[in-house]
């Protein structure tokens, strides 16, 4: 049984992981090509180029998080979470199918999309989350699937609804697969998660989670392009 100080730990911590889901969106709303898909106006090269971005992440997102569920499962630790991290990544199995139709549907190969270059957050992102799947604390991993499913539930869906209304994307409706089943799925994501994690009190794990979470704050914004600027794009 938890006593009253081990309970506000938990929230305190807690908190401070919140905090942080809530900088990301702040950070990624920052961002001109998200602003404008808030909005609604957002080019095609700039969608495309976010979407391509986008999975050259999310292909290995089964990977990060099955990876450390089983480590953890290897260890004898956490069976309760190893079981989630396990789950979690049987579920993200196959978006990046949903990216590649969405690419497809503004004119975007598979052999285009695979070959496209890989921004410097792409690679800070995964190199960062296989390594503390695979070498670290595999719980850390948990602090990137907070946070990002915190922005899904918050943002994917809005940007989805935007852009098609406006339709500034020659077919756009057929394009938006990716983030409106996000922001249809991730809201119970993030509950869930709540409250597995508020029953984690180990410190070594919280600052690991808090940690990742920090990472992903300053890494996914910059998946964008750089200042909005216009650049070459996929489709011809």
């Amino acid at each position: 049984m938890q006593t009253q100080t081990e309970q506000q730990a938990g929230d305190t911590w807690l908190a401070a992981l919140d905090a942080e889901a809530r900088a990301l969106v702040a950070a990624v709303d920052a961002q001109p090509d998200a602003r404008r898909m808030l909005e609604g106006t957002l080019d095609a090269e700039g969608y495309i180029h976010y979407l391509v971005q986008t999975y050259h992440y999310a292909r290995w997102s089964t990977a990060l998080l099955s990876e450390a569920g089983y480590r953890l499962r290897h260890l004898g630790r956490h069976p309760e979470l190893a079981e989630l991290l396990i789950q979690k990544g049987e579920e993200e199995r196959g978006h990046d199918e949903w990216l590649l139709s969405d690419l497809k549907n503004l004119g975007c190969s598979r052999e285009q999309v695979e070959a496209a270059a890989k921004s410097p957050a792409v690679d800070a992102y995964t190199g960062w989350n296989f390594f503390t799947s695979r070498a670290g604390v595999p719980t850390a991993v948990l602090g990137t699937s907070y946070v990002l499913e915190y922005l899904s539930q918050t943002r994917a869906g809005r940007w989805a609804e935007r852009m098609q209304a406006a339709s500034a994307i020659p077919n756009i409706h057929k394009a938006v697969t990716f983030l409106r089943s996000h922001g249809a799925l991730d809201g119970d994501h993030v509950a869930e998660m709540v409250k597995i994690l508020g029953r984690l009190t180990d410190p070594e794990d919280q600052e690991a989670i808090l940690f990742s979470a920090r990472v992903a704050r300053s890494v996914y914004p910059r998946i964008f392009r750089e200042g909005g600027a216009s650049s070459r794009s996929l489709a011809a």
